[in-house]
């Protein structure tokens, strides 16, 4: 299939199948509109994976990549996606922003406004900041990590690696493990996975486990073996020490002991479970090298799943920008 073959959304009568101005969160969205933008995404796998990579539907439009928290994984796979698509892509990095002399999040947004951006993409250290900016601008904005708030091309990239590898998201059993506490990418994971009828089980110490999680209709552990057993997919989260103001685990090598995903761990899980990892891994920490590079182990699909995701959210919060017929 060409680029040129792909066809517009489906659409609801009167009006687009995914209405939403902008990206900030998975929370808001209804299943049909996460289905849609993995279908979405599922059309840029194929055209990543073959010769010619690049499309020019966003060509003409300016994507700002507003970066105040640092990040290598997640600015890179924004700027690939963003010059797959034609677009040209500005990368703003939080040490060379004024926001670092003092400037308000709101003097910035009312910056980015001005230069006329056509989507911006943001990831900010403080959670609800996204949606701030947001409110304040009038392209679309992408979210690229806020705080402790939420991740949600993260969740989107996971569930279409799951649905990819294990034919569906409804009806696994995904065990997500590690500090949930400070984790974005859980809190956009619980809501995607539930949303589409996923089983999920979450574990942490006591002290990394967020009180009342069981209201996001999950199952909490305390005992990573037990929430194991039946596993289809497991989820570990990177230690996030830079949001801790605390001591919230005694050390890293208990904590392996007790929370880490090894080989002898992860046969309680199905035979053919799938493991996962956002990114950036701590080796040896929640994860040792035996599972993380075994062939089990999605966490470099995940990687190339993230691409396609956000060519997808690209397309499609600009449709209405270009015009696309039936898009409103």
């Amino acid at each position: 299939m060409h680029a040129s073959d792909h066809a517009p959304a489906t659409l609801i009568p009167g009006r687009a199948v995914f209405p939403h101005h902008d990206l900030t969160g998975i929370d808001g969205l209804q299943p049909h509109e996460i289905m849609f933008l993995l279908d979405e995404a599922e059309h840029w796998v194929e055209i990543n994976r073959s010769r010619a990579k690049s499309d020019n539907r966003l060509a003409g439009l300016t994507v700002i990549n507003a970066f105040f928290e640092n990040s290598t994984r997640t600015l890179l796979s924004f700027e690939i996606a963003g010059k797959r698509l034609g677009a040209d892509v500005v990368n703003m990095h939080a040490a060379q922003s004024s926001v670092k002399k003092g400037e308000t999040l709101i003097d910035t947004a009312m910056t980015l406004n001005a230069m006329r951006a056509d989507a911006i993409v943001i990831r900010h250290q403080s959670s609800g900041a996204v949606k701030l900016i947001a409110g304040k601008v009038d392209c679309p904005v992408l979210n690229a990590g806020d705080g402790r708030h939420e991740h949600p091309t993260q969740a989107l990239l996971d569930a279409l690696t799951i649905r990819r590898r294990r034919g569906s998201v409804a009806g696994q059993r995904v065990v997500i493990c590690g500090d949930l506490m400070h984790s974005r990418v859980a809190r956009s994971n619980i809501l995607a996975l539930t949303a589409l009828a996923a089983e999920v089980r979450v574990v942490a110490p006591t002290t990394l486990m967020p009180a009342a999680i069981e209201r996001m209709g999950v199952t909490p552990f305390t005992d990573f073996d037990a929430a194991l057993e039946g596993a289809d997919v497991v989820m570990m989260l990177r230690l996030q020490n830079e949001r801790m103001d605390g001591a919230f685990i005694p050390s890293t090598r208990e904590f392996h002991a007790r929370y880490g995903l090894n080989s002898a761990r992860l046969a309680r899980a199905k035979p053919d479970a799938l493991v996962m990892h956002p990114g950036p891994m701590n080796r040896g920490v929640e994860i040792s090298s035996s599972v993380a590079d075994h062939e089990r182990s999605a966490i470099t699909e995940q990687v190339e799943m993230g691409v396609a995701v956000r060519m997808a959210c690209l397309d499609v919060l600009t449709r209405q920008a270009r015009g696309v017929e039936g898009w409103a």
